[in-house]
């Protein structure tokens, strides 16, 4: 890994959240206004990041109205778009949000206290919203727990201390998914990692616009060709694929 983030920028802020974002003008205002909120909940200083991944629509027109600082990027890589916004962010406690996720108050305080009392970061479990099939409440509860046993975050919802995050280099860049993973491993090396009980809302298209069957070949390649099967972007349609 390489280091991301500018080791000069001191944290002007507390809070700094941080969306990817490629063509999301459907869901990213729901996104931006719900982070918004719970931001303002906490009573710390905050920002937020779109880091704007060469979209051709209108998500950065949109999220300027919602107050965010667009940072163009031209990756077409989910983890070294994170990392862009990350550079730019000037808060001591980051927050990486997907871009049709729903977060609250009560996750960011959870947050804010769990990095506040010695872990280094953390995720939190994930429900679907409502327009999810039978199949996906049960990957949301096996994947969830599953995640919360590993210590894992999921991609929706990461936090970290800005400092830990630059010590272990940012998202892996050789990753174009599950660099949330790779990333709770490694900061886990470094100090407690927190999956928190309090959950996010995200989008379940990705599970109903691809076969089950599709999804599941997806994870027996992860399993079975390790850090390989999650190089290149080829074979990750289920994540690159427009909605």
């Amino acid at each position: 890994m390489h280091s991301t983030t500018a080791a000069n920028l001191a944290p002007r802020c507390t809070l700094s959240f941080i969306v990817p974002a490629y063509n999301e003008a459907l869901l990213i205002g729901a996104t931006l206004n719900a982070i918004r909120s719970a931001a303002a909940a906490s009573r710390e200083s905050f920002e937020i990041i779109v880091a704007d991944d060469a979209s051709t629509d209108e998500t950065a027109t949109i999220a300027r109205e919602y107050g965010a600082r667009i940072v163009p990027a031209q990756n077409r890589q989910i983890s070294r778009t994170r990392n862009d916004g990350a550079k730019a962010a000037r808060g001591a406690f980051l927050f990486f949000v997907d871009a049709d996720t729903l977060i609250n108050a009560n996750v960011v305080r959870a947050a804010i206290s769990a990095m506040r009392t010695g872990n280094v970061g953390g995720g939190a479990v994930f429900r679907f919203d409502d327009s999810v099939r039978l199949a996906g409440r049960v990957a949301e509860f096996g994947v969830a727990t599953v995640l919360r046993w590993l210590h894992l975050a999921s991609g929706c919802f990461v936090f970290c201390r800005r400092d830990a995050f630059e010590r272990v280099g940012g998202f892996a860049t050789d990753l174009f998914a599950a660099e949330e993973w790779a990333l709770s491993r490694a900061l886990g090396k470094l100090g407690p990692f927190r999956v928190l009980p309090e959950a996010v809302i995200t989008s379940g298209r990705k599970l109903k616009t691809t076969p089950l069957s599709v999804a599941l070949r997806l994870v027996w390649s992860g399993l079975t060709r390790g850090r390989r099967a999650l190089q290149t972007r080829d074979a990750l349609d289920f994540w690159y694929r427009e909605r």
